[in-house]
This record gives C-alpha cells, sequence and structure tokens, in this order.
C-alpha cells in the first residue's frame, strides 16, 4: 500500500511537471499573423472611450461575434450633454455599459480598464483588434503601435492628422497584413454606394464641376487665440497622456472634451471632420487621383493656432481615365454652393450635401444614405437597369469584422482611406498656410516652393512618442 501511494505521488509530481511545460499557442500563430477563424469571436479593445468611441461601442453591440474585452482612456468622465452625443463618456461610463451589456449573457464579465492603451496591448495577449477612436492628433501613433502588436485596426476619420502620417500609416498597413477600416460611416451607406455606381456608369457623362459643403463650424465661435492660464483639471483626467506627441501644456476647459477640434495642434477643423465624409463619393466614384492644386481660404477669423470659422476652397484634379480634369469646391460653415439652374423650383439644396454637375444634367447627393436625386428628372429612368458594380455591404463595422475573419477586404481599409485622408489634409494644409495655393508634388510629399509648409506635412512629436 505504501508502495502504491509513492508511486501515485511520483505520477501527479511528473503531471504536473508536464502540465507546467505546456505552452499554450496564440491562435494567429496556428493560421499566421493576426488569423482568426471563422467561427471564432474576435476581441475588440477600445482606445478612445469619449463620444465617438461610444458610438462605436453600439455598433460593435450589434455584432453577436464580437466582443469588447478591453478598453482605454486617460480620462475617467466627460459631460457630453451639451454636445451632439448627447451622453456621458469616459472610462467610468463607457466601462459600465460594456459589462451591462455583456453580462447579459455572462454574468461575471468584466472588461479590462487602462489609462495608458500601451500598457493595454502588453498585458491583454487574447486581444485580436483594436478601435481607435481618440482625438485627431493621436490615431497615427496608436494605429502604428497596433500594428506593431499584431492587432487590426479600426480607426476614425480622418485617418491621421498630417500627411506624412498618412502615407506612414498606408505603408505599415499593407506590409502588416492586418485588417483595416477608416471610420468614415457613411461609405457602407446605400445613398454612396448609388451615387457612385451612377458616377461610374457615366449617367450624367463627363462631370465638369464638383461641390461638397457641410454646416459644420467652429466648436467656440468667438475663439481668437490658445487659452490663457489653467483652469482645475478633472478629476481622473491624465492630461500629460491625452496630449500625447504633442507639446507640453497647461491644461485649460477650452481644450476639451469636444472643443479640441478648434486647435491645430489636436483638430483639423470642419474640413478635417468632414473631408472624409463628403469628398468620398467624388474620390471613390470617380477615382480621383491626388490633386494639382488645392486653395482653401478661411472663413472668419484664424490663425496658426486656431482653425476657421468656415471655408471654401478649391481642388484641382488631373484626368482621370473615368474623367476629364476636375474642378472641386468645399465650403464650411454655412457656405454652399450658387443654386444650380437645372434644380426645379420646388427644391432647394439642402443644409449638407454633394453636387455633380456633368454633360447630360446634375445629380444631388444629401447625405445620411439617402439616394441621390437626378436632374432633369427624366434621367432616373436611365438607372433603373444599371447592375450594381460595387461588392455588397453588410454595414461598416460588419465589414471589417469579416475582413478579420478572413474574407474580403473593408471598402475604406487603410490603402484607401489614407488616399482620401491625403486629398482632406492637402485642404487642411492650405487653411494652415492662410489659403496659401499649393501646387502639390506627391512624389516628393512637398508643397512646391512653400518650405514653411513642412512642419505641417510632417509635424514634430516630443519625446517618448515617435512613430
Amino acid at each position: 500500500m505504501k508502495t502504491l501511494k509513492n508511486s501515485r505521488r511520483n505520477f501527479l509530481k511528473k503531471t504536473a511537471v508536464a502540465a507546467s511545460a505546456i505552452t499554450i499557442v496564440p491562435r494567429h500563430v496556428l493560421g499566421g499573423r493576426g488569423f482568426i477563424a471563422p467561427s471564432d469571436k474576435v476581441n475588440v479593445a477600445l482606445v478612445g472611450a469619449g463620444g465617438r468611441g461610444n458610438n462605436n461601442l453600439k455598433e460593435l453591440f450589434k455584432l453577436d461575434d464580437v466582443q469588447v474585452t478591453a478598453m482605454a482612456d486617460p480620462a475617467e468622465y466627460w459631460d457630453l450633454a451639451n454636445f451632439y452625443y448627447s451622453t456621458t463618456a469616459g472610462r467610468g461610463p463607457v466601462k459600465k455599459r460594456i459589462e451591462d451589456h455583456y453580462q447579459g449573457r455572462s454574468a461575471n464579465f468584466k472588461v479590462a480598464e487602462y489609462l495608458d492603451f500601451r500598457e493595454m496591448l502588453e498585458k491583454e495577449p487574447s486581444l485580436d483588434a483594436v478601435l481607435c477612436a481618440t482625438p485627431d492628433h493621436t490615431h497615427a501613433y496608436i494605429c502604428l503601435q497596433s500594428f506593431s502588436a499584431g492587432k487590426h485596426v479600426y480607426c476614425e476619420k480622418p485617418l491621421t492628422h498630417n500627411i506624412w502620417e498618412a502615407r506612414e500609416v498606408k505603408k505599415v498597413a499593407s506590409e502588416s497584413g492586418l485588417a483595416t477600416q477608416m471610420g468614415n460611416q457613411q461609405h457602407s451607406s446605400v445613398g454612396i454606394r448609388q451615387t457612385v455606381e451612377y458616377l461610374r456608369a457615366g449617367v450624367l457623362g463627363n462631370i465638369t464641376e464638383a461641390h461638397a459643403w457641410v454646416t459644420a463650424t467652429r466648436w467656440i465661435p468667438g475663439l481668437k487665440g490658445v487659452p490663457e492660464g489653467t483652469t482645475p483639471l478633472p478629476h481622473g483626467l491624465d492630461w500629460d497622456l491625452w496630449l500625447g506627441p504633442r507639446t507640453k501644456r497647461d491644461f485649460h476647459e477650452a481644450y476639451v472634451p469636444v472643443t479640441w477640434r478648434d486647435f491645430w495642434d489636436f483638430g483639423c477643423g470642419a474640413m478635417g471632420d468632414f473631408g472624409c465624409h463628403d469628398l468620398d463619393a467624388a474620390v471613390w466614384g470617380l477615382e480621383l487621383p491626388l490633386p494639382e492644386t488645392v486653395e482653401m481660404f478661411p472663413a472668419g477669423f484664424s490663425n496658426e493656432h486656431i482653425t476657421p470659422y468656415g471655408e471654401i476652397g478649391y481642388y484641382h484634379f488631373p484626368a482621370t481615365d473615368r474623367n476629364d480634369p476636375l474642378k472641386l469646391t468645399w465650403y464650411s460653415g454655412g457656405l454652399r454652393p450658387p443654386r444650380p439652374e437645372l434644380l426645379p423650383d420646388n427644391k432647394d439644396l439642402s443644409s449638407r450635401g454633394a453636387l455633380y454637375v456633368g454633360e447630360k444634367g446634375i445629380m444631388v447627393y444629401e447625405g445620411r444614405g439617402q439616394a441621390p436625386k437626378l436632374y432633369p428628372e427624366r434621367l432616373e429612368a436611365t438607372v433603373k437597369e444599371l447592375k450594381p458594380t460595387l461588392p455588397p455591404t453588410n454595414g461598416h463595422h460588419r465589414d471589417w469584422i469579416d475582413a478579420i475573419k478572413d474574407g474580403p477586404k473593408a471598402s475604406s481599409h487603410f490603402k484607401y482611406g489614407a488616399h482620401l485622408t491625403e486629398i482632406t489634409l492637402l485642404g487642411v494644409l492650405s487653411l494652415r498656410l492662410g489659403g496659401q495655393k499649393i501646387y502639390w508634388d506627391a512624389e516628393n510629399m512637398k508643397a512646391v516652393g512653400i518650405p514653411k509648409a513642412d512642419k505641417y506635412i510632417q509635424e514634430k512629436v516630443r519625446g517618448g512618442w515617435k512613430m
């Protein structure tokens, strides 16, 4: 009996040692970098728990094969009641929403919470993907760090804060082979896809001019410069971490939570906020290359620190296989194009939209997923028999998740998203130069004859935030 007990004890010891030597191999190692089997759940981390992060969560919650298992944000709490988000945000409220959602299926579910997303990437090896919904100035850094950690990435628009970053993110995304999607959600709407189909089918003939306009303006209308002095730091906010790659400065409540868009160091004004939405159909439908020239004039006060109240500007694109040279005009802050003659008397241009003028008529796209309108109305009959040429979409976030699971690329992948972002940021560059006309040398990434543009094309970053 003693011999049997000793034998069993030795057997258990050997078994324990053998078990401790077993290596748990991450699933992506078995199937290649970033591999996730179609049957698996995708573990997503949310980086940026503000208004946009909260809205993206709502979309992820609709997907049964996705779970948000980690989150990171330098802020504990934001009151967004006075902004269009009309909610609360930050780590506290968003953590509760995530756990309330998933505890309906798993009573003990807890989401991992971090201030610094870099610590999250180190400590959460089970993560498959990162959704970035932070202010513009940190987009590129978060994307590049996430790629380095082998994570698939979804990033809000504009993809980056400057042109050099857009090209770098595009390059690294391509090298990584990971699934990407830029967060210009209208790209996956029915209306914009119809607009693209009509442009590609030549329903209007050659497009002679295009216009895009938004009502967006500065959040703080009377802003005349960077805020002076300091205000009390909100509880639970790591201000240095929020600044990220930008130069240190005192905290002031004028910078946050949404009004950072009014400051060039953090945001890109209305042009940067909406360009990737409202220039999308033209760039996508006509397969526009980078423009030859851009001239964007600020409306209202602006300077090297402050975005303008509005703007009007002109892109000139070279001829392509689809179209002759094209002039595209951009408006914000309530400015709109002249009323086209072909628009019926009982119609008016919407407060936001896009207009395409062709040899055969005009097309008006009002956004928000609505179908485009053709005038003269007899043109409507010509599109009834058109067969779709674009691949179907199951939704902007769904397409990204499907791409992660070895499905087709999401249609606003970073190669396209970076191109659209660069076009948008060229308008921003002209604005930052006070409306100076840019002759764009795309090959060398230079504004010809304007050396002072270089500091905006590739911005300096502080120590510890090198990209």
